[in-house]
């Protein structure tokens, strides 16, 4: 586990590499997290099982 000094310079840095944090950030992915849950709820999309998801990837992935 990092010490408190170490991960106060991991964050310096992130935030060195990522410029400043966007405020409208986390209000953008809520409505997003909001749209795509109703959206499940009213059956316009389906989901999809983990492990077909993965057999996916892994297919693609040794191409």
């Amino acid at each position: 586990m990092a010490r408190p000094e170490q991960e106060l310079l991991l964050r310096a840095l992130l935030e060195e590499l990522d410029g400043p944090a966007d405020p409208d950030a986390e209000r953008a992915w809520l409505d997003e997290v909001q749209r795509r849950s109703a959206d499940f709820d009213a059956g316009l999309v389906k989901s999809i099982p983990a492990e077909e998801v993965f057999e996916r990837v892994r297919s693609r992935l040794k191409q």
